[in-house]
């Protein structure tokens, strides 16, 4: 699960340069989850952000992913962790 603090997010854009799966855009100067589905959960956002504004709890976003591409044979090229 991802959230952003809005009033701590300076609108730098580092969360979104580094999300390997474009979940997050910038808008009106603040980070915003732009697709949550694809989220992986890998915390390269929250790792990057200079602010402090984003946390990532661990979930199940690249057991999904797999499941998906693995067992599904839905190849969204989504998940690098393998």
């Amino acid at each position: 699960m991802l959230h952003i603090d809005s009033t701590a997010c300076s609108g730098c854009g580092s969360c979104k340069k580094v999300c390997p799966h474009g979940v997050l855009s910038i808008e009106q100067r603040k980070a915003r989850v732009k697709v949550e589905e694809r989220c992986i959960e890998c915390g390269a956002c929250q790792l990057n952000c200079p602010e402090k504004a984003l946390t990532v709890q661990k979930g199940t976003g690249c057991l999904f992913i797999i499941i998906k591409e693995d067992i599904l044979k839905l190849n969204s090229g989504a998940c690098a962790c393998g």
